[in-house]
């Protein structure tokens, strides 16, 4: 089978007009338990990483997910990594703007193998129809009122294709496209597209970003079951909220529900 390839070199020759490249420094480890707990640790320890600073794993045998999840990934075979951000420029109550420009540096960098059926699924999972293909855990370190450090965890199922007990519910590159994708390729076209992304949230571009968040958004304006304090209920997903809130639409009704608060079944 034919491996995925792209232009590596226009993109890193675009990177060059951007504030900041993420990916100029890349650190592989061949084996970690969570790539953001190493760069945690290691900043913990006084490390002076740079901004945009890549810890990549070869195999992350226990991967953080939303909500404590752990995220299952089989040695070699997807994209693991952590990415290092100083959004120094944003107040803490906008995090979830940082979570918003991530998302979309990862459609882009998916959609032009997966096309338009490629969803973000709140809070971070992304979606190809209703299967789960990717997830992000940002973890944010604060000093005070101001925000220090973000470290990005970015987990993409690249060429994996038996998930266990998850096999109904998650997909990968190569099941969708049955080919071999080069993991170090999208990591460069990633690298690229946080940096875009990134510096467009620095020059306040954010009600852009946020319209095409919104568009992306999985089961938007659909009727979707939800679990909601553990009841089941009949819904529409409308929109999300500054604070990072689902806004659901219950028989008229507009409610806002955070992490945990809902689930979609």
């Amino acid at each position: 089978m034919n491996s995925f390839s792209f232009n590596a070199t226009k993109t890193l020759q675009s990177n060059t007009f951007l504030g900041l490249i993420v990916g100029e420094n890349i650190i592989t480890l061949q084996r970690v338990n969570s790539t953001n707990d190493y760069l945690k640790s290691n900043l913990s320890n006084s490390t002076p990483y740079t901004e945009g600073t890549v810890i990549m794993a070869v195999e992350q045998y226990a991967g953080k997910g939303q909500a404590g999840n752990i995220w299952k990934s089989e040695p070699g075979k997807n994209l693991t990594c952590s990415v290092l951000l100083n959004p120094t420029f944003l107040l803490p109550k906008d995090q979830f703007d940082l979570n918003i420009a991530v998302s979309l540096a990862i459609a882009d960098t998916l959609q032009p193998i997966l096309g338009e059926n490629l969803r973000i699924k709140w809070p971070n999972d992304l979606y190809y129809l209703d299967k789960k293909i990717g997830g992000i855990l940002i973890e944010n370190i604060l000093r005070g009122s101001s925000w220090k450090h973000a470290i990005i965890g970015i987990a993409l199922n690249v060429n994996q294709t038996v998930f266990g007990d998850n096999q109904a519910r998650a997909s990968s590159l190569k099941l969708l496209l049955n080919q071999d994708f080069e993991i170090k390729t999208l990591l460069q076209s990633l690298c690229h597209h946080l940096s875009t992304e990134y510096q467009r949230l620095k020059e306040k571009h954010i009600i852009q970003q946020k319209s095409r968040y919104r568009s992306l958004l999985y089961r938007l304006g659909e009727p979707a079951n939800f679990l909601v304090q553990g009841q089941h209920k009949s819904g529409t997903v409308i929109d999300v909220n500054k604070e990072g809130k689902l806004i659901v639409d219950f028989d008229g009704q507009l409610t806002e529900h955070a992490i945990k608060e809902i689930a979609f079944i």
